[in-house]
């Protein structure tokens, strides 16, 4: 167990390093030079330890002189006897064709990448693999000019040329400090998309983007993103490029999305490759956010970086805040209006959507950790919703608390105290707060508290004296035993609230003490443990809209009757709680629905829902994004965790009662709604083309759910045969998998496009990925069992565990992607998962502790159900090996 509170400096720094490579798959030769002094401000050391795993240790040199005095074990190599400054050459070897866990120096379809972060540095070369020792790094690369004609790694290319033997070589220079974890190095067969750009500064910049050679028609929207990122960050908050050079490199084996090594950041192919025939909607977008994610990462996360692992969101939670920011404007257009409103609105919705299915879960669940946690034993494992996406949260109450303007003050003052610097999350706290005049002392409990506040609201009116009182509360109810043990007091929170008068408008907001009505929207900044706010000159009794735009991460607490979340739903101004009110709706009903199928009484469908919908449907006024957005039900996942004792059996069968229900009750509308928003004309992934495929295919899928889909299957056969993008051809066959589950569905359509779909991409890997996953999703039936169908699938020529992607497309898609299925009542979906979890623990430790988390949440399942998942997770806890899936294991079942 590492804890945050034994952090202490290293007692050795590491000036500048010198690697050479001598490259071959399996035996790499790695000449490592290091300037390297005693840290003054560290307690003396007598020895230096350095971490290595998995290396073959050569010989160690001081001052150009062989030194005897070193041993080593599988973990670290410890030196005796050193001066106080000096130059340590240490020489070794690794083996990149087997290192099949992808973290450190590995070979993928022939040619060599890296993955450094978190501790994959040490798999490479001995080093004081911690983010807190920056140094300046020099990097050249040998190997065989044939088969690794491109040789790339940080900085600037400084030098390159032949070598004897059909060998060449090249010399890069990255000018500025870093950590370990930021080091790359790409050699292989690979082909460039390059542009050139001029900065703000009015310095030339050459940007590439290297793909292997049958993908280079692929690249055209990452090279786009990558430049609207560049311009983005000048104009928002003034951080140019940094490099002559900015590269990226696209890889299939990948454990994560991306990786934002200085310079030279290295992608899966999922977050670069896209044209319109491969790639959907969700593609395009994913593509921009992740490519300006990472460069962003250039400033909030590599000019100043981590202290150590537990300030991970330092980095992270600051830079899922800039990208989300970054692709709203984008998606928002340079034209301020309603359009761009709407639009800024729906991204902020699907990134809460986000949060609240995946993080609120992780808050409830025994792995539930703070912002900034406190201790761990594989780091890997931290990599959570919590850091990124909550830590996102904690970012934006920043801004939401001081404006656009307090927070680029602060973001200001963050880079001019700490510019090449390794920091801490309190760092950050202490530009915010300095640089706006603000005591931000209680807002620190954000990053060491677990668990999803809730805030309780209460409300009265004195129709007399026209004054509204607010009373809001805050605690975490019945929090996992996790998060109790973090939580020291009450937070300070922002609520965002309007009220609403009773024909639909805003009133104008004055707090009992001002002279005048300050605007319709108000940030009220719950400080303690319960506060009253009151509001004067309420004309009459309103309607609170509470939390608007989300304006911190938790559960709100109000007694919303059905009619008045329908008129919230019909005319909040407010975009975030508009969807909010049709959500709530809609649990509020799926919810009561399970309850009642879980006893096995018969279901019926308030009129009142059926209606709320049909409204969002007609409403023009609204873009087609928002009411795609509107119109999708809570998920599966989601609904379960709302019941005190989960039963995915139940939720399914309320789920596909409403669908069915919404598709027969407005079958005309939807009919209407799918000829409506069609896109003639070459594609475009434009916001506006998106909004119309996405509501014209959510049409498509609940029409699929009709009991008699026969107008769905013909225009889903269709739209498949006719389309020319991926996201109709997908989405096409996704209803056609739907209609054959129905109750008069027939599944020879879905088998024939299958297999066409197979056989149009089967030598496009990220398109086969989308057809492993659309199997694996189904819905399945009495006669179409989808674990056999997985089962089948992993036998398919395609399929390979060793690769994340195909397996995350089949594997992780049915186990995280399929409640209804996996949830199976005999357990035979716990067992599936067993397997996997414990094949994958032998090839990738990083990836298995990732489908290990599916069964955290087992003590809140059903008895049957709990006491299978138990039997599944205590097989797993006997079997595995890594440290990284048994952490995960044994908080499960502590």
């Amino acid at each position: 167990m590492i804890r945050r509170a034994d952090y202490a400096p290293p007692a050795f720094l590491i000036d500048s390093v010198a690697l050479e490579f001598d490259l071959a798959p399996e035996r790499t030769a790695v000449r490592n030079t290091m300037r390297v002094r005693r840290n003054p401000d560290a307690a003396a050391a007598p020895a230096l330890a350095l971490m290595g795993e998995q290396l073959e240790f050569v010989r160690a040199s001081i001052d150009g002189r062989v030194h005897a005095d070193v041993r080593v074990n599988e973990n670290e190599l410890t030196i005796d006897n050193i001066p106080d400054s000096f130059e340590l050459t240490i020489e070794s070897l690794c083996n990149p064709a087997a290192n099949t866990t992808l973290s450190g120096l590995y070979v993928s379809s022939g040619n060599f990448f890296t993955q450094c972060e978190a501790e994959g540095f040490r798999r490479i070369t001995y080093f004081l693999d911690r983010p807190d020792v920056m140094a300046t790094y020099t990097v050249t690369l040998r190997a065989d000019k044939s088969a690794y004609p491109v040789l790339l790694s940080n900085g600037n290319l400084v030098e390159q040329g032949d070598l004897p033997d059909g060998r060449h070589f090249a010399k890069w220079e990255d000018p500025f400090k870093k950590p370990s974890y930021l080091f790359a190095l790409v050699a292989g067969k690979l082909v460039v998309l390059e542009e050139r750009i001029t900065a703000g500064s009015g310095k030339e910049k050459l940007l590439q983007v290297w793909v292997e050679p049958q993908d280079l028609d692929k690249t055209r929207h990452a090279m786009d993103s990558l430049i609207h990122s560049i311009r983005w960050d000048e104009r928002r908050f003034g951080l140019e490029l940094d490099l002559d050079r900015f590269m990226i490199v696209a890889v299939s084996d990948f454990n994560m999305g991306a990786m934002e090594n200085k310079g030279l950041n290295i992608f899966n192919t999922k977050y670069v490759l896209a044209n319109p025939e491969t790639a959907t909607d969700t593609d395009f977008s994913n593509i921009e956010a992740v490519v300006g994610h990472e460069y962003f990462h250039n400033w909030t996360g590599n000019r100043v970086t981590c202290r150590d692992w537990f300030q991970l969101s330092l980095k992270e939670g600051l830079t899922v805040f800039r990208d989300q920011e970054f692709s709203a404007d984008m998606a928002a257009g340079d034209t301020p209006g309603a359009a761009s409103d709407a639009a800024r609105a729906t991204k902020r919705i699907e990134d809460v959507r986000v949060l609240r299915q995946m993080q609120f879960a992780e808050d409830a669940g025994p792995m539930a950790h703070p912002v900034r946690p406190e201790s761990y034993v594989e780091i890997n494992n931290f990599y959570t919703m919590t850091v990124y996406e909550k830590g996102s949260e904690v970012v934006r109450m920043y801004q939401t608390l001081f404006g656009r303007d307090g927070f680029r003050r602060g973001m200001d003052l963050y880079f001019q105290r700490h510019d090449g610097q390794a920091v801490t999350c309190d760092d950050f706290r202490h530009a915010m707060a300095d640089a706006n005049g603000r005591d931000l002392a209680q807002f620190e409990r954000w990053y060491s508290q677990a668990g999803t506040p809730r805030v309780g609201v209460r409300t009265s009116y004195d129709a007399a004296a026209k004054r509204y009182t607010m009373t809001l509360t805050q605690g975490y109810g019945e929090a996992s035993e996790a998060a109790r043990a973090t939580q020291q007091g009450p937070l300070l929170i922002p609520v965002s609230v309007g009220l609403i008068g009773a024909k639909g408008a805003d009133l104008p907001l004055r707090l009992d003490g001002e002279k005048e009505p300050q605007g319709t929207t108000r940030v009220l900044e719950l400080t303690g443990r319960e506060q009253s706010f009151t509001f004067v000159d309420v004309a009459e009794e309103p309607l609170p809209s509470l939390l608007r735009n989300f304006s911190a991460p938790v559960i709100v607490e109000y007694d919303y009757t059905n009619p008045q979340l329908a008129f919230l739903l019909a005319n909040d101004s407010d975009p975030f709680n508009r969807w909010e009110a049709g959500q709530r709706l809609a649990t509020r009903e799926l919810l009561a629905l399970a309850g009642r199928a879980a006893k096995g009484e018969a279901l019926s469908l308030d009129d009142e829902v059926v209606a709320a919908f049909a409204r969002v449907l007609d409403d023009e006024t609204l873009s087609p994004a928002f009411r795609e957005l509107a119109l999708m039900l809570p998920s599966e996942s989601y609904l379960a965790e709302q019941m005190s004792v989960s039963d995915p059996a139940a939720v399914h069968a309320a789920r596909v009662f409403v669908s069915g229900r919404l598709a027969a009750g407005l079958r005309q509308k939807w009919l209407a709604a799918y000829e409506a928003n069609r896109t003639p004309g070459g594609y475009r992934p434009t916001p506006e083309d998106a909004g119309k495929r996405g509501l014209k295919n959510l049409a498509l899928a609940y029409l699929s759910q009709f009991d008699d889909p026969a107008d769905a299957v013909r225009l889903a056969r269709a739209q498949y045969d006719s389309a020319d993008n991926m996201t109709d051809r997908s989405a096409a066959l996704s209803a056609l998998l739907m209609a054959g589950a129905s109750a008069k569905g027939d599944a020879t359509a879905a088998d024939a496009a299958l297999e066409d779909f197979y056989r149009r991409f089967e030598n496009e890997p990220l398109v086969i990925d989308k057809w492993f996953a659309l199997q694996a999703t189904q819905r399945g039936g009495p006669n179409r069992n989808v674990i056999d169908i997985v089962r089948r699938l992993m036998q398919h020529p395609a399929f390979t565990l060793k690769n994340p992607n195909r397996a995350r497309s089949l594997i992780f898609s049915f186990c995280s992607g399929n409640p209804a299925q996996f949830h199976a009542a005999d357990g035979s979906g716990y067992a599936f998962w067993a397997q996997q979890v414990i094949a994958l623990d032998a090839l990738n430790p990083q990836v298995a502790a990732r489908l290990a988390r599916g069964l955290e949440l087992w003590r809140r399942f059903t008895p049957d159900l709990r006491e299978k998942m138990h039997e599944a997770l205590t097989d797993v806890a006997s079997k595995v090996k890594s440290r990284d899936v048994r952490e995960i294991v044994e908080k499960a079942l502590a």
